[in-house]
């Protein structure tokens, strides 16, 4: 069984918490790790100190994806990624519903995926759709832009893979979206939530203008396993 942690805030380590509550179906776990199933989602969740726990979870020389990760990288693990990033939150943020907005469905995975390939917004996957909400706008019949929802910590939900074509950039497409979900997630009673690439300053000037604020730096980090020789 696989035991949680004493976490102040559900955000403080979001993935675990997701995976232990409200993702649970979509856990791959080994006692205090759980990753999402690899064509959902990359990351995974550990307890403080869970090395041994994660090394089985990915198997030998596989890759530790985190969201918000410190430390020392452990005796025989390898960083292969570290990207300093940002959390914020919408304690505020009032939501707007969006009429043109359409909620995307698995027939149009292959258009999100495109979608994402060209703008790199961050990790999305084949059943990446599956995890909450997604809306997109669409333009003489093509998606050019949506977002949707993504983690959910207890009393929480991520917004995530916000992009926008590079054709239809400046309409305010992004930003339409975005307060469409914070409409439908705080009908929930939830906060939302996001993280972003330090360096995406442009993103984070247009959350920030919304509303969202700062709750914490994080790194997103990639550790190779072991290789078991």
């Amino acid at each position: 069984m696989l035991l949680t942690t004493n976490m102040p805030s559900p955000l403080d380590n979001p993935v675990l918490a997701a995976l232990t509550g409200p993702h649970a179906r979509f856990a791959e776990r080994h006692r205090d790790a759980a990753r999402y199933e690899t064509d959902v989602s990359p990351f995974l969740g550990m307890a403080e100190g869970a090395w041994d726990d994660v090394a089985r979870l990915v198997g030998p020389g596989g890759i530790a994806s985190l969201a918000g990760w410190s430390g020392v990288v452990p005796d025989g693990w390898e960083l292969v990624l570290n990207v300093p990033g940002v959390q914020l939150v919408a304690d505020t943020v009032v939501g707007k519903d969006e009429p043109e907005a359409v909620r995307l469905t698995a027939a149009d995975v292959p258009e999100m995926l495109d979608l994402v390939a060209r703008t790199e917004p961050g990790p999305f996957r084949k059943r990446t759709i599956e995890l909450g909400t997604y809306l997109g706008i669409r333009r003489g019949g093509a998606l050019v832009a949506m977002a949707g929802e993504r983690m959910q910590p207890p009393g929480h939900t991520e917004i995530s893979a916000v992009c926008t074509d590079p054709a239809f950039r400046g309409q305010g497409l992004a930003t339409r979206l975005v307060l469409a979900l914070v409409a439908r997630i705080r009908a929930r009673d939830e906060t939302p939530f996001l993280h972003a690439a330090a360096s995406n300053t442009d993103a984070i000037r247009l959350y920030e203008a919304l509303g969202f604020t700062l709750r914490r730096e994080l790194v997103f980090a990639g550790l190779r396993a072991p290789s078991g020789r």
